[in-house]
């Protein structure tokens, strides 16, 4: 069986700010065929781990599954939230309503039609 948990942290250590924080739980089946990997990592390193349109993630993963069929297995990997209580789209929101500013509103007269006789 691969050293999954080296895997991982070989490569997404190097894209998180907060290293430290990276979290890995391998999961097998009875017969082992089978391995789920959940990582989990600090909040402000998800752009990082997930990259443009999730490709780097996802490039991550064809690693996983390239390493588990060379072993035999079907290897998933799923990213958990470590903190499911704070909810990042409230998160998102707050910053959108302090970065609300009142503007002024100008009344603009519209022009008037011409009559073509």
């Amino acid at each position: 069986m691969p050293d999954y948990n080296a895997l991982i942290s070989f490569l997404l250590k190097p894209l998180l700010a907060h290293p430290d924080a990276l979290r890995v739980d391998l999961e097998s089946n009875s017969k082992s065929d089978r391995v789920w990997i959940r990582v989990a990592f600090d909040p402000e390193d998800r752009g990082r781990v997930f990259g443009k349109g999730g490709r780097t993630i996802q490039a991550v993963r064809t690693v996983i599954m390239a390493a588990g069929e060379e072993a035999g297995h079907q290897a998933r990997l799923e990213v958990i939230d470590p903190n499911p209580s704070e909810n990042f789209d409230d998160h998102r929101e707050t910053e959108r309503q302090n970065l609300e500013v009142e503007r002024p509103r100008i009344n603009v007269e519209k022009p008037k039609r011409k009559e073509i006789n």
